[in-house]
């Protein structure tokens, strides 16, 4: 299998790790993460190099999967903006699989959603993920290429968790009264993106969120615990100083139900709640200062 990704980040990275066996190749806005992927084995090239564009529009025509994970702008989904005549005249493919956001439901006042509510997004850069979305299945519609659509949660694993932003002195314990969050770990999201890749379907939505919405302030405490320090103190939301992009995922509180990956794919998670995935990290040394 040939798999060519759009956006070379931290999912990513992980999603290729999964499939060792696959001849995989991508592009990313970043020159240099173009190049430490290429030290790594993998093929790969900046957007913008004009030099690079040949090699990589033969890559993206020979892929037989897409993996998506760059953000849209404000003109759309970049892949399809400067390389829909690639990807369209690509015989071998057959699937897409895009990584959107759970941001797309917008705010639910803590309830329930699933993959049949409708989106009702409220800030721009999720109404940007929603219409990403809409693209990518019109696209597979018309050429009769299956697209996969994850919502993810607010994504965390390795040097992205409560206990490096506690070792790093940047945990807060934001109090926001009945604010919830899912979450979910990177692994998961990448066996998640694998089992698509490999066992295929038709396509389609699917949730992927841990098992257990909670408040963000009990993650931070959980953290705190298992490193054995204290929790910084807890900040009103209300009186919080917070930068505009902090505050802004406070606007949408919700639940979200990942019942259809049990049932669809039998999938089950490896870390099924943050605590779960917290003590992971914590054995791994996550969390503690280097000497």
């Amino acid at each position: 299998m040939k798999l060519f990704a759009f956006g070379l980040g931290y999912t990513a990275r992980r999603v290729l790790a999964r499939l060792p066996g696959v001849d995989a190749s991508g592009a990313t806005r970043d020159p240099e993460t173009a190049r430490a992927w290429r030290r790594d084995g993998v093929a790969a090239w900046a957007v913008d190099d004009r030099s690079a564009q040949p090699a990589l529009e033969a890559a993206l025509r020979g892929a037989d999967a897409l993996l998506v994970s760059a953000p849209p702008d404000e003109n759309g989904d970049p892949a399809l903006q400067r390389f829909a005549a690639a990807i369209v005249a690509a015989p071998a493919l057959t699937r897409v699989v895009y990584l959107s956001s759970v941001g797309v439901y917008g705010d639910r006042g803590g309830a329930w959603v699933d993959e049949a509510s409708a989106p009702t997004p409220g800030s721009p850069r999720a109404r940007r993920r929603l219409a990403a979305e809409g693209d990518w299945r019109a696209f597979g519609e018309e050429r009769g290429v299956a697209v996969d659509a994850l919502r993810l949660a607010g994504v965390y694993g390795p040097g992205r968790n409560a206990l490096e932003r506690l070792r790093s002195g940047q945990a807060r314990r934001i109090v926001k009264p009945g604010q919830v969050f899912n979450r979910i770990h990177v692994d998961d999201v990448a066996a998640v993106a694998v089992r698509l890749i490999e066992v295929g379907g038709p396509g389609g939505l699917w949730n992927v969120a841990d098992e257990e919405p909670a408040p963000p302030q009990d993650v931070i405490v959980f953290a705190a615990e298992l490193l054995g320090v204290a929790p910084p103190p807890e900040e009103d939301f209300a009186t919080a100083r917070l930068t505009p992009m902090a505050a802004s995922f406070y606007d949408d509180n919700r639940r979200v139900d990942v019942g259809k990956l049990r049932r669809e794919l039998s999938y089950r998670w490896l870390y099924p709640t943050y605590r779960d995935g917290l003590r992971a990290l914590a054995a791994a040394g996550e969390g503690r200062a280097t000497t």
